[in-house]
């Protein structure tokens, strides 16, 4: 399930605004250029999933919305490529900001109990099994 899709781009930004920004090169264009929206939402996906694997189970089943609004300005920053105005910029960076403290766990998604942060998992870890090492196998070795 992606975090944003082109509907909700459209109803945040204008569809306006989404046909000039994904055909710049053809400012005739009247439909919105829906590969590069995917493109752009696959993108924005991957990152945000690369950010929150750590601490929550993916794909999450509900996309909250302090999610959905992130993903929304970090597509459309992304769809602006290099032309992007800089309160735009700005609001990228605020959206990176703010996926960085979800991923730190300084700000909660409030989620249920099941998609809660997971412990981490780079402490030792043990097992216990068959010994490999035993009197009869070391026998040909000791003293």
């Amino acid at each position: 399930m992606p975090y944003v899709t082109t509907q909700h781009l459209i109803d945040r930004f204008g569809q306006a605004e989404l046909i000039q920004v994904t055909n710049a090169e053809d400012p005739a264009a009247t439909t919105v250029n829906a590969t590069r929206v995917t493109n752009a939402v696959a993108d924005i996906g991957a990152l945000i999933d690369a950010k929150l694997a750590a601490r929550y189970a993916l794909p999450l089943a509900t996309v909250p919305l302090v999610l959905l609004n992130v993903a929304a300005d970090l597509v459309r920053a992304r769809l602006y490529d290099d032309r992007i105005p800089d309160r735009l910029a700005d609001r990228e960076k605020a959206a990176l900001k703010l996926l960085d403290q979800i991923a730190e766990g300084t700000l909660s998604l409030g989620l249920d109990a099941a998609a809660q942060p997971t412990p981490p998992s780079d402490g030792p870890q043990y097992f216990s099994g068959r010994s490999v090492f035993t009197a009869d196998s070391l026998s040909d070795y000791a003293p």
